[in-house]
């Protein structure tokens, strides 16, 4: 498989060198990038030092093969283990906040960022202690860097009703619920895992006013992106590889606005897809699909937003205008105000004007 990316990514080399220019500055919003996923090698090397009974390895160089997977299951199995090394509130705080130091640098202005509290709660974190370092790495990241981060609390699939129960218990519980939430997921194995069981934690974390963004139809079929709309009132849907193969569903997608937050070299690394050339996002723009660049778990599959959009330019042949307007997509699709999206598209339209100007 020859499209599957190395730990330390290099730039996609189908895309000329002043548009991987035009990419790093351009002003950009994420919608589906995890928050453990999201940790660098060097964090992820820190980490496994500070608890050495892990068996993630300390060395960044030797976490490229660590981070070779053989299919979606092995992945998970990998994901879990790094979880496993964020053990206390100091270690939370420093990965978030060493998150948004990589999302700055990439011009990321605003980002939703997937967090799965169950994972530490479970392993016994006092679930105030996560929230309070969550929250004050987000003000810090804020005031540092200009990057706004927004939380989505997600279940993780492979934990059962349990983890649910306990993930809408911390996303409802004023007591506990962290001011930066703002919408509640579904992630993980999708097979073996029905949406539909989900449907009254979701109807739970609805009715306190969250958002519904649950991945669906990444290694099953599209009927599991139609189950996580009727039953969990998806908003937008993550990943939705296989909405492709239901013209239906696209036209159903393409009419309500709903977004899918496609994630290209993800679904190759975790073998969701065969191949690059063969990704759908061109059938989803050609059906008139929102769609919105992600970069899922970078480091992980050696990537970043930045080259997850020089992937889509190579993929949808976009030139400057392009890659500028499938920017503006993910702030129309995110759950930011009115004022902040405008903030936003206007400050993507002045420097491509700028990058462009004679």
């Amino acid at each position: 498989m020859t499209d599957q990316p190395a730990a330390g990514h290099t730039l996609d080399a189908g895309v000329p060198r002043d548009l991987h220019a035009f990419v790093a500055g351009l002003p950009k919003a994420e919608l589906h990038v995890h928050h453990v996923g999201s940790a660098s090698p060097r964090i992820v090397a820190e980490l496994a030092a500070r608890h050495p009974d892990s068996r993630v390895p300390t060395d960044p160089e030797a976490l490229a093969d660590y981070f070779t997977f053989t299919d979606f299951a092995h992945f998970i199995q990998v994901y879990l283990s790094v979880v496993d090394l964020v053990r206390t509130p100091e270690d939370v705080r420093l990965l978030t906040y060493e998150v948004a130091r990589d999302m700055a640098r990439q011009q990321v202005r605003y980002a939703e960022l997937t967090v799965t509290p169950y994972s530490s709660v479970r392993r016994g974190m006092d679930e105030k202690a996560f929230m309070e370092a969550i929250e004050d790495a987000r003000r810090s990241a804020e005031s540092d860097f200009g990057t706004v981060l927004r939380w989505c609390f997600d279940i993780p699939g492979e934990a059962g009703l349990e983890s649910a129960e306990e993930t809408v218990r911390l996303a409802t519980d004023d007591a506990v619920r962290p001011e930066g939430l703002i919408s509640f997921g579904l992630g993980g194995p999708e097979i073996g895992v029905p949406r539909p069981q989900f449907k009254p934690y979701f109807d739970r974390a609805r009715a306190a006013g969250l958002r519904s963004v649950p991945h669906a139809g990444e290694t099953t079929g599209p009927e599991t992106v139609w189950d996580a709309l009727r039953e969990l009132g998806a908003e937008r849907i993550g990943h939705g590889t296989s909405s492709a193969r239901d013209p239906r569903l696209l036209e159903h997608l393409a009419e309500h606005r709903i977004a899918l937050e496609v994630c290209p070299t993800s679904n190759i690394a975790t073998r969701a897809v065969r191949t690059l050339d063969e990704h759908p996002i061109k059938e989803f723009v050609k059906a008139g699909v929102l769609v919105t660049v992600n970069s899922d778990d970078p480091p992980m599959f050696g990537t970043d937003l930045n080259n997850e959009y020089a992937v889509a330019a190579r993929l949808l042949d976009l030139d400057e205008r392009g890659l500028a307007e499938l920017a503006k997509n993910a702030v129309e699709a995110s759950f930011l105000d009115p004022a902040g999206k405008a903030r936003i598209a206007a400050e993507i339209d002045a420097y491509t004007a700028a990058w462009l100007a004679p």
